[in-house]
């Protein structure tokens, strides 16, 4: 067991810092600390040296200069393999310093607090920490840097076993730079959209991502390709890259793709819904009073496509809804959470995935949405548009929509939102009745969702994602048994589809709101 000189503990975040301050302790360590994580350590029973004391010099300016001083820089960044390092060090009275425990001032829990002002969010941009542990970090060959409480306790373990290698050393220091990185962007990012407080940017000058990684996948879209997901680290929204895998064989690349889609389209419910998702396009959509019959229609819609989908219903998944997943294959399952009746059964398809999402709460969701493209990035406002009262939407045509009409159009547009251009969605009040997506020209999409309709299309409405640019797909959709069209208008030609819609008797509503998936 290696004996330690002296260690720096200097926290905001205190999880785990008394046991790791313990365990330095315990190795010889002469612990070094400043403010409230000096108290609170005296107050724990290990013996502390407050760093003005070990420096001489006092805390100043409201503690904004405290470990900004050559005894810490110096105990920091001195190279114990240089000579005159060494003798340097000697003749300033400069103790080595072999641990470095330190994370940072909340910033972004600070600039998340409703009401925070500019003043509270600069003085919650900490500097000597980052100054810190970028010294430590830069000479991590002789100082083992700790700046996430999850490492604490392998690090102790490898100190214990004198088995702390230049690998782990290396490893720790790459963690504090992403971690300042991260750190500096979101301040750089902050004081951007404070420039002109009556019109803030949106989008940065310069944006810097910071995500960590779940796991590496088997492999990517195609087996020839490498894969790896990663995540936001400070998302409050459900997702599948939070989610809790329950049961079932690693998700793939594809399986993240579908399910992130299934997750997102039963989000636009409230009422008990289920979602299938075949190839990243919905195959089915239902609601019902209970999960398991929410779930039968959405799979009658087309059982073909349904077979090794992937399922997401926004409610607990019982043991009734369990049964039928387990009657078929299915390649991923996500939900809220699963009874433990409905787990066992589920348990016993070995394959099957099983997703724990938690609640979805809606006022929890990100804003933004980014795509790669070759040499750059694509960001956006994420498309979370939704209705007014579908009664206040315009209605161009002779007829109106009958109540259940309006009812079956808000149910197909909350779907065409979520299915690729150009998408078409037959449907009923709670029920998808045929799906067209991504077909080059629109009237080929009806055409397809009439093809794919697996259930009785008369008197079913139809949503189009955009508007149509002729009739000919409102006069296929007539043909098809279609009764009310909802889509968003905006044609040069829209006084010639709005007579298509009169000749043929139909209602249409007019939502001014286009839903682009490409």
């Amino acid at each position: 067991m290696r004996t330690l000189g002296k260690a720096l503990i200097s926290v905001s975040d205190k999880t785990g810092v008394e046991k790791v301050a313990k365990g330095l302790a315990a190795l010889g360590a002469d612990i070094l600390s400043t403010g409230g994580t000096a108290k609170m350590l005296q107050e724990a029973g290990v013996s502390v040296t407050e760093v003005a004391k070990y420096t001489g010099f006092p805390e100043i300016l409201q503690g904004r200069v405290k470990t900004l001083h050559p005894k810490i820089h110096g105990g920091l960044l001195g190279r114990r393999s240089v000579d005159s390092h060494v003798k340097q060090m000697k003749e300033q009275g400069i103790s080595p310093i072999d641990v470095v425990v330190v994370n940072l001032y909340p910033f972004e829990q600070t600039i998340n607090k409703p009401g925070c002002s500019f003043e509270e969010a600069i003085e919650n941009i900490d500097i000597g920490g980052p100054s810190m542990l970028r010294s430590a970090a830069k000479n991590h060959d002789d100082v083992i840097v700790l700046v996430d409480p999850a490492d604490y306790d392998r690090v102790l373990e490898a100190l214990h076993a004198d088995t702390v290698s230049l690998t782990l050393r290396r490893e720790l220091a790459q963690k504090v730079f992403q971690h300042t990185a991260r750190y500096d962007s979101l301040i750089a990012s902050y004081l951007e959209s404070q420039s002109s407080p009556t019109t803030p940017k949106v989008f940065p000058s310069q944006l810097t991502l910071s995500y960590e990684k779940v796991e590496d996948l088997r492999y990517g879209e195609n087996p020839h390709q490498a894969g790896a997901v990663y995540r936001e680290r400070q998302t409050k929204e459900a997702s599948v890259c939070s989610a809790k895998q329950l049961h079932g064989k690693a998700m793939s690349y594809n399986n993240y793709l579908d399910a992130n889609s299934a997750l997102e389209l039963v989000k636009e419910f409230d009422d008990i819904a289920v979602v299938i998702v075949k190839h990243n396009n919905p195959c089915g959509v239902a609601l019902g009073e209970r999960p398991v019959e929410a779930y039968v229609r959405a799979r009658e819609t087309d059982p073909v496509s349904a077979f090794g989908g992937v399922i997401a219903c926004n409610h607990e998944v019982g043991l009734d809804m369990a049964k039928e997943v387990a009657s078929t294959f299915v390649e991923v399952l996500i939900a809220p959470g699963f009874t433990p009746e409905a787990l066992t059964e589920l348990q016993r398809k070995k394959d099957l995935r099983l997703l724990a999402v938690g609640p979805l709460n809606s006022s929890d969701r990100d804003t933004q949405d980014m795509r790669k493209i070759v040499g750059g990035l694509l960001v956006q406002d994420r498309d979370l548009g939704t209705l007014r009262e579908m009664g206040e939407l315009k209605i161009p045509t002779q007829r109106q929509p009958t109540s259940d009409e309006y009812e079956a159009c808000d149910f197909a547009w909350k779907v065409c939102k979520h299915v690729k251009s150009n998408a078409i969605v037959f449907a009923s009040r709670n029920q998808t009745i045929g799906i067209g997506a991504g077909q080059m020209s629109r009237v080929d999409s009806v055409k397809l969702a009439q093809m794919k309709a697996n259930l009785p299309i008369k008197g079913a409405v139809m949503a189009s994602d955009a508007f149509f640019p002729f009739r000919d797909g409102i006069d296929a959709a007539a043909a098809a048994g279609i009764t009310a069209v909802i889509q968003p208008g905006g044609s040069i030609r829209d006084k010639e589809i709005i007579e298509a819609v009169d000749e043929h008797k139909m209602a249409m509503i007019l939502t001014g709101m286009r839903h682009f998936r490409h």
